[in-house]
């Protein structure tokens, strides 16, 4: 495990941890989700300063100064113990689950959307909340239209059909901009589809014209 950030025991600047895929995907500090499913992992305290943090971005967008004696009065932590202060372990909590990132002694770059939990995190949740955030997250699903589940399909069969195994087919078909779940489907139908177009009587072909015409024919 890594080591405890060392941070200043009086200011400390704030600035916004851009981050492109979660400010997309991920959820405000304030918000329900981190209340119900972050609480839990992170700890009332980290969840409080991310809530100050965000408020703090909120009115001044380029960063601010953070007085660190006033933010652990405020949610009632203590500054005074030295490096192991219960104020300054919440920082590097923030740090160890990667809410936040040391940028120079006196820097602290904070999320300002909060990412999905894992599914590693998911199955360590208490049975009722986990069932809730499946739920949750069907729920927030987007549909995905025809055309574009086709069009994972024929990538997928594609990379199959080039010797790419299952695992690999699903990563780089995320690393093009699908939707996680789609990627697990679209590189289970590929497998099954290869195995299933091998095994169909005929002359020998190659690979790339099997591809090409299992995608042209609406196999995907």
């Amino acid at each position: 495990m890594a080591s405890q950030p060392t941070f200043p025991t009086e200011r400390l600047r704030i600035e916004a941890w851009d981050d492109p895929l979660v400010d997309r995907l991920g959820h405000d500090p304030r918000s329900a989700y981190v209340e119900a499913y972050w609480l839990g992992i992170l700890g009332p305290s980290a969840c409080w300063l991310l809530r100050r943090m965000a408020d703090g971005l909120d009115a001044e967008p380029d960063g601010f100064v953070l007085d660190l004696a006033e933010t652990a009065s405020s949610i009632g932590l203590r500054l005074n113990g030295g490096r192991h202060a219960p104020f300054l372990r919440t920082l590097g909590r923030l740090c160890q689950f990667r809410m936040a990132r040391q940028c120079g002694p006196e820097v602290l770059e904070v999320r300002r959307r909060i990412p999905p939990l894992t599914l590693a995190q998911v199955d360590r949740l208490p049975t009722a909340l986990r069932e809730r955030h499946r739920t949750e997250v069907e729920v927030r699903r987007p549909a995905v239209d025809e055309v574009t589940v086709r069009r994972a399909r024929r990538l997928g069969l594609t990379l199959v059909q080039l010797g790419e195994d299952r695992g690999a087919t699903a990563r780089q078909l995320a690393e093009w901009g699908f939707e996680p779940a789609l990627c697990e489907d679209a590189a289970d139908w590929s497998w099954t589809a290869r195995h299933r177009l091998a095994a169909r009587p005929g002359p020998r072909r190659t690979p790339v014209p099997a591809t090409v015409r299992a995608t042209l024919d609406g196999v995907a």
